[in-house]
């Protein structure tokens, strides 16, 4: 192929991996705290369809974005109080929050499908960066959201290892007690970190909406909060390795229709939309074992609810 198809191919694998980055950053600030939250399909699914509502109405898309964040928070909330106050049992509390947020943006969208997006987030091509050879077109000319997710990298990095409040948040994912007896807010800290990966979980399904198919269609996640749970574990729980493994994702997603397009070869498209799942159950597989045989990666008390009492 040339190299203009595989420089175009490389571009849209970082759009088709930005919602999964932005889905698997949340999660791992959540699980970072100690809360598993496997409703990340769902938070996604309301962010979609709150922010593409709101961006109907009021032809800002930003806007759009800031209620999606706001929505995909307070349902990320509902998930806190039942698994940290009540705690309720956090997987089964994560299905059913997956079950209600898709229940809840059917309801909502059903009146916008088929709805055009009256302005959404186009790409800007970024001053003097999109003009170096090859990476300037892969990398600088995207829309504003997939700028936003470059810059959060190295910012959750910085606060996760070399910051105070990053070492509390793993002391807290880590060991709960010695946490708390360092007197460290569990609690306070737990719902905190909830919300803002629901937060950013919400962000990914609004790129979805806002920015990469700029529309409203029922289930339009397909399974990539599920992604990007597995991204978590495939990523031991670090932003950068997240990064990585989120444009893997997004390339083989691309590189699908790529090579069809390019070798004029009739794959069916159910077989090509199905690669990239595939590749899920095989990086999980695999990153699970190296998980167990090295013993790294996952914080200590990872769906454990912590009680005082019983320290």
């Amino acid at each position: 192929m040339e190299n203009s198809v595989w420089i175009a191919t490389l571009a849209a694998a970082i759009t088709a991996g930005t919602p999964i980055l932005f889905a698997a950053l949340g999660e791992i600030i959540a699980e970072r705290a100690g809360i598993l939250n496997l409703g990340v399909e769902g938070m996604m699914l309301v962010g979609a369809v709150t922010g593409f509502m709101v961006a109907v109405k009021t032809a800002n898309p930003w806007l759009g974005f800031l209620v999606a964040l706001l929505a995909a928070g307070a349902t990320a909330l509902i998930f806190a109080f039942l698994t940290i106050t009540l705690r309720a049992n956090q997987v089964v509390t994560g299905l059913a929050l997956t079950i209600f947020g898709t229940g809840l943006s059917g309801f909502l969208g059903k009146p916008f499908v088929g709805i055009p997006l009256p302005m959404s987030f186009k790409p800007i091509a970024i001053p003097v960066l999109s003009q170096i050879p090859i990476l300037g077109p892969i990398f600088f000319r995207h829309d504003a959201l997939v700028y936003l997710s470059y810059i959060l990298i190295p910012i959750l990095w910085y606060y996760f290892y070399r910051t105070r409040p990053g070492l509390n948040l793993r002391a807290v994912g880590e060991n709960p007690a010695a946490a708390d007896a360092l007197g460290v807010n569990v609690f306070a800290l737990r719902y905190i970190y909830v919300i803002i990966g629901g937060m950013l979980a919400g962000a990914g399904g609004a790129f979805l909406s806002l920015a990469y198919a700029p529309s409203w269609l029922e289930n339009m996640t397909a399974g990539r909060g599920w992604i990007a749970v597995a991204l978590v574990i495939f990523a031991v729980w670090d932003p950068v390795k997240a990064l990585l493994g989120s444009y893997l994702f997004g390339g083989v997603d691309a590189l699908s229709y790529t090579l069809q397009a390019a070798t004029k070869i009739a794959i069916p498209s159910f077989f090509l939309k199905m690669l990239p799942y595939i590749l899920t159950v095989i990086v999980l597989i695999i990153a699970t074992r190296q998980t167990m045989v090295k013993h790294v990666g996952a914080p200590g008390a990872l769906s454990i609810p912590y009680d005082r009492e019983e320290r």
